[in-house]
C-alpha cells in the first residue's frame, strides 16, 4: 500500500480514538454550560488543568522513549517490561505522597479535599494506561485501540448525563426510590469526577491483559537510556500543558476574586470552540508519529515529512476558516447559554493557536528522529514563558483577552523556532511558498469574515467556498495520488 494512503487510513482510525476524550469535552460542553453556571464551570476548568499537568508528570516522557526504543529493539519485551515497571513504581509513589498532602494540595488551591481525591485516582488511572496504548499504537492495532477509547468516552458521557440529567428529574418524580435515595443536591461537580473515574477504572481494566503476560524484567542500563530520551520530552510535555492550560489557572489567580470564577468558566467555555482544530492536529500527530519513526531509515523521507506537512497546512487552513464562519452557530449548538458567550471573541485566536501548534507538531519531526529531543524541550521552554510573560503582564488589564493573545504568540514562536533550528540539523525540503499561502489567504479570509463582516455567514461562506475552490485548483493531482492510487 502507499505509505502515505496508509499513513491516512491509520489517522483516521487513531485519530477518531484519541480525539474523542477531546470530543467529549465538546459534547459535554452543552451539558455542562446549561447546568452550571460560569462560576463552577470555571472550577471545574481549574480542577482539570492541574490533572493535565499531573497528567504529564507522570507520564514523564516515557511514551515517545517506548516508540523509539521499541522499535530498534531486538528483545521488544524487555522494553515492555521496563517501561511497566517504571510507570506502575512512579505511580504508586505518587498516589502515596498525593494522600498524604492532600489536605495541604487542597488548602493552598482553594479546592474542596473530596475533589483532591477524586483528581488523584483519576490522574493515577490514567497513568497506568499510558504503556498498554502506547503498545497497541506501536504495533499498529489501531482498531482494539479506538474500541477501548470508544468504550471509556461512552462510560464517561452516559454517567455525565445520568448523573447531571436524568437523577435530578427521577429523584424529583420519586422521592421514594432507590436512584433517588442515592441523589445529592449541589453535588454536580463531584458527579462530573466520579463519571471520569468510573470511566478511567474501566479503561484499565480492558488494558491490563498487557500488565498479566509482561515477564516484569527491569533493565536498568535500558531504562537510563529510555529516560535519557524521554526527560526531554518531559520537560516539552509540561511547557506544552502550560501553555494548553495554565491560563485558566492564571485567570481565577490574576482576576478580582468577584468575577474571577465566573470569566474563567466564560473563557474555558469559548476555548472549547478552538477544539476543534485541536481535534483535527491530534488526530493527525497520532497516525504521523509512528510513521516518522518507522520510515526514519528509508530512502529520502524527508520529501514524505514535507509533504505531510503540506497536506496538514492545506486541512488546518479549511478547518480554521470553516470554523470561524460559522462560529455563531457553533456557539448556540455547543454553547447554549448565552451568559457564557461574551468570550467568544477568543475564538478565532485560539483557533490560530491551535493551528500554529499543529504545524510545531510536523516540523518537529527533525529532534525526534534525530534523538536531539532537548532541542523540543528548550522551544517549548520558550513557549511556556511566553504564556506566563504575557498572561502576567496583560490578565489584569485585557482579562481573558491576554490569555488568547499569549496562546497565538506562544505557539507561533515554537513554530518558528523549530523551523530555523531545525534547519541545520534535519533539513526537509517544505515548500513553504504555498504553506504561507494557504495560511496567509486563510487568516485574512477568517478575519474579514468575523472582525470586518460581523460574522456574516453568507459572506463568510462565500469566502469558504473561493478558498476551497483554490485548494481543489492547486491540490487535486496530489490529493488523487494519495487518496485513488493503488
Amino acid at each position: 500500500m502507499n505509505p502515505l494512503k496508509k499513513l491516512f487510513k491509520q489517522t483516521a482510525i487513531y485519530g477518531l480514538a484519541t480525539v474523542l476524550p477531546r470530543v467529549l469535552n465538546v459534547l459535554l460542553l452543552p451539558l455542562y454550560t446549561g447546568v452550571l453556571e460560569t462560576t463552577s464551570y470555571g472550577r471545574i476548568s481549574v480542577i482539570f488543568s492541574w490533572i493535565a499537568i499531573f497528567n504529564v508528570f507522570l507520564a514523564y516522557g516515557m511514551e515517545t522513549a517506548f516508540f523509539r526504543f521499541y522499535n530498534k529493539a531486538d528483545d521488544k519485551e524487555k522494553v515492555v517490561s521496563t517501561s511497566l515497571i517504571s510507570i506502575l513504581a512512579t505511580t504508586i509513589l505518587f498516589i502515596v505522597i498525593a494522600l498524604l498532602f492532600q489536605n495541604s494540595m487542597a488548602s493552598a488551591a482553594n479546592f474542596d479535599v473530596r475533589f483532591v481525591r477524586y483528581a488523584i485516582a483519576i490522574i493515577a488511572l490514567d497513568a497506568f494506561v499510558i504503556i498498554p496504548f502506547a503498545w497497541l499504537r506501536a504495533n499498529e492495532r489501531p482498531m482494539k485501540y479506538a474500541i477501548i477509547k470508544i468504550v471509556n468516552v461512552v462510560i464517561n458521557l452516559g454517567l455525565n448525563v445520568f448523573f447531571l440529567l436524568m437523577l435530578p428529574s427521577i429523584a424529583e418524580d420519586n422521592s421514594t426510590g432507590f436512584l433517588s435515595a442515592i441523589y445529592i443536591p449541589d453535588y454536580e461537580i463531584s458527579y462530573i469526577f466520579i463519571s471520569n473515574l468510573v470511566a478511567s477504572a474501566i479503561t484499565l481494566a480492558l488494558m491490563l491483559p498487557l500488565y498479566l503476560k509482561s515477564n516484569y524484567n527491569f533493565d536498568i542500563s535500558l531504562w537510563k537510556q529510555m529516560f535519557k530520551y524521554a526527560w526531554p520530552v518531559l520537560v516539552a510535555g509540561i511547557a506544552f500543558t502550560i501553555n494548553e492550560v495554565f491560563d485558566k489557572i492564571l485567570l481565577e489567580r490574576l482576576l478580582p476574586e468577584d468575577v474571577a470564577d465566573s470569566e474563567t468558566g466564560m473563557y474555558a467555555a469559548c476555548y472549547k470552540l478552538g477544539m476543534f482544530m485541536t481535534l483535527f492536529a491530534t488526530a493527525f500527530r497520532m497516525g504521523i508519529e509512528p510513521f516518522f519513526f518507522s520510515h526514519a531509515g528509508t530512502e529520502n523521507p524527508q520529501r514524505a515529512y514535507a509533504q505531510i506537512t503540506n497536506y496538514f497546512v492545506v486541512l488546518g487552513s479549511i478547518i480554521l476558516l470553516a470554523v470561524i464562519v460559522y462560529a455563531d452557530l457553533l456557539k448556540v449548538m455547543f454553547i447554549p447559554n448565552s451568559d457564557y458567550w461574551d468570550a467568544m471573541k477568543v475564538t478565532p485566536l485560539i483557533l490560530l493557536g491551535g493551528f500554529f501548534l499543529g504545524i510545531y507538531h510536523n516540523l518537529s519531526v527533525w529532534y525526534k528522529i534525530t534523538d536531539k529531543t532537548r532541542y523540543g524541550a528548550f522551544i517549548s521552554v520558550i513557549g511556556a514563558i511566553i504564556t506566563i510573560g504575557i498572561n502576567f503582564a496583560l490578565i489584569p488589564a485585557l482579562g481573558y483577552m491576554a490569555s488568547a493573545i499569549a496562546t497565538v504568540l506562544a505557539y507561533g514562536s515554537m513554530m518558528v523556532l523549530s523551523y530555523y533550528i531545525g534547519k541545520s540539523h534535519y533539513p526537509i525540503p517544505y515548500n513553504f511558498r504555498k504553506i504561507l499561502f494557504y495560511l496567509g489567504v486563510s487568516i485574512l479570509f477568517s478575519a474579514l469574515s468575523f472582525y470586518v463582516f460581523n460574522r456574516n455567514m453568507i459572506v463568510g461562506t462565500l469566502f469558504l467556498g473561493l478558498f476551497l475552490a483554490l485548494v481543489y485548483k492547486m491540490e487535486n493531482e496530489m490529493l488523487r495520488k494519495v487518496f485513488l492510487k493503488k
